[in-house]
């Protein structure tokens, strides 16, 4: 098996289980995401992927009647710590929806709304967020004279963008996308992916994608999941080359799912 490379782990995740009232959507989930790299989460509709997505900044925990045992540590703090708050987890851990979902407001208003939210009303200070924000995203050049224009009012890969803008703009530490490209076409999609590759040098990124083969091109580390486990995780290229398990096998060759 191929060496892994040797990096910090940014989020472990120990045991973790998530029940749907009765149901039992996550099975002793055990998960190692990597700081600075692309982790992708794959498998068959329903497997779990989003769920344990969301586990990763709590979000789970607007969902009526869900239960969750188990640990995730993000940098060694428990983030189900009864201590902890939600509200700061969130901030360090950002999401980015299957759909895009920019506020209808303007495209200047979308990036502050975070910042304005956590007290910041200095405008230079904001001026400087917004414009460095939307340059990470590479949104900067067809959006600077247009700045107070609705942001609902740019194409669907540009709102996509935007929202990535708007959570850059509050300085998160992990992006968590979930599907980030299913509403996009193919010349779309590869811009989200060049980003993606761009912003994992100051950013750990977990992404959830039905596509094999997006998963094979931006991710570091793939984890396969079937019916709320995860089957085996590792290495991208082991998991599509040489996979150490037959479901992984089946799932990669099209036998499955």
């Amino acid at each position: 098996m191929e060496n892994k490379i040797n990096t910090y782990k940014k989020i472990t995740v120990k045991d973790l289980n998530l029940y749907y009232g009765k149901f039992r959507a996550l099975i002793s989930i055990e998960l190692e995401v990597q700081e600075n790299k692309i982790t992708a989460l794959i498998g068959p509709s329903g497997c779990g992927k989003s769920t344990l997505l969301r586990c990763l900044n709590r979000m789970n925990d607007l969902i009526h009647g869900v239960k969750i045992t188990g640990n995730v540590f993000l940098d060694g703090t428990d983030i189900y710590n009864a201590a902890l708050e939600v509200a700061a987890l969130r901030k360090r851990v950002g999401m980015v929806f299957q759909r895009p979902n920019p506020f209808p407001l303007t495209i200047y208003e979308n990036v502050t709304y975070g910042l304005k939210v956590a007290g910041m009303h200095n405008k230079k200070k904001m001026d400087a967020i917004v414009e460095n924000s939307l340059k990470r995203a590479w949104l900067w050049e067809q959006v600077k004279d247009k700045l107070d224009h609705p942001a609902l009012g740019l194409s669907l890969d540009q709102q996509q963008r935007l929202c990535i803008a708007r959570l850059l703009a509050v300085q998160p530490e992990v992006i968590l996308m979930d599907e980030p490209c299913s509403s996009l076409d193919p010349i779309a999609t590869m811009k989200i992916e060049d980003l993606m590759m761009e912003l994992k040098k100051d950013y750990t990124i977990v992404i959830v994608t039905h596509n094999m083969q997006q998963a094979s091109r931006v991710s570091d580390y793939t984890g396969y999941m079937l019916l709320g486990e995860m089957i085996e995780f590792d290495v991208t290229k082991n998991i599509f080359t040489r996979p150490s398990k037959k479901l992984t096998e089946d799932y990669i060759s099209g036998k499955y799912g």
